[in-house]
C-alpha cells in the first residue's frame, strides 16, 4: 500500500554540503515503512529516539545536508516532533547547542515519496537513491564504488536509506538508484541501524573506503 504524505522540515542551520573531497548534496532517510519484521511481513515500525538523536549527529558530523526520519503513523510523528523542538527551540537548545545544532537536521516525513520530492524542491534536482541492507541482492555496489560516485562534482543530491526492525523491503531495496553492499562481519549479521548507519557513512564520507 503507498502511503501519501509530505514532509516537514525542522528548523535550523544545515550542514555543509562538502565533507573530505565530497561535493554533492548528500541526505540520509530512515525508514520505519515499508520493513520488514522477523517474518518477512511489511509493516511500519516504532520510533527509538536514541536512534533519531544519533543519526541526526552522524548526519552533522558527516556533514548531511538533511537527515528523515519517515513514518505514516501520526502517533511516531508526534512523538518524533516533539523530541526535536525540546532540543532544537525548547529549554534543550540552550542547555546543550552542539545537540540543537544536530537535531536541526531532522525532518519528518510520511513516505519515501515525500523525501524524493522535499529534497527536489530545496536543491531543485531529485535526488539519486543508495538503498542499505544486510541482505545480499545481485548487482549491489562497493563502498568505494559510491564514495567515488560521490565525490562528482555536479552531480545530483544523493538520498542514502536505511530501513528499521528486519530491513527494507524488496521493492524498495531493488527500486533504488544503487543498492550497497551489505557489511561486513563475522557471521552475526544484526547490528543497530544507528551503529550501520556509522559505519557506512564513515566509509562512504569519511577514511579510506574498503
Amino acid at each position: 500500500m503507498r502511503i501519501k504524505g509530505s514532509s516537514k522540515n525542522s528548523k535550523g542551520r544545515q550542514g555543509p554540503t562538502e565533507q573530505g573531497g565530497i561535493s554533492v548534496a548528500i541526505y540520509i532517510a530512515l525508514l520505519h515503512y515499508p520493513v520488514y519484521d522477523r517474518q518477512e511481513r511489511v509493516t511500519a515500525t516504532a520510533l527509538t529516539t536514541l536512534d533519531i538523536h544519533d543519526v541526526a549527529r552522524l548526519a552533522r558530523t558527516y556533514g548531511l545536508k538533511g537527515f528523515y526520519v519517515v513514518t505514516p503513523l501520526q502517533s511516531q510523528q508526534t512523538l518524533a516532533r516533539r523530541l526535536i523542538d525540546h532540543w532544537v527551540t525548547g529549554r534543550g537548545a540552550a542547555y546543550n547547542p552542539t545537540r540543537m545544532e544536530a537535531l536541526s537536521l531532522v525532518r519528518i516525513a510520511d513516505d519515501l515519496e515525500a523525501v524524493v520530492t522535499g529534497i527536489e524542491q530545496e536543491v531543485g534536482r531529485k535526488p539519486k537513491t543508495v538503498a542499505t541492507t544486510a541482505r545480499r541482492y545481485a548487482g549491489s555496489r562497493s563502498f568505494g564504488e559510491i564514495k567515488k560516485l560521490l565525490s562528482k562534482r555536479g552531480d545530483a543530491p544523493y538520498l542514502i536509506l536505511l530501513g528499521t526492525g528486519w530491513g527494507l523491503t524488496r521493492e524498495v531495496a531493488e527500486g533504488a538508484d544503487y543498492l550497497l553492499e551489505p557489511i561486513g562481519g563475522k557471521e552475526y549479521n544484526h547490528l543497530s541501524v544507528r551503529t550501520a548507519a556509522a559505519i557506512i557513512l564513515d566509509r562512504l564520507l569519511g577514511g579510506a573506503a574498503r
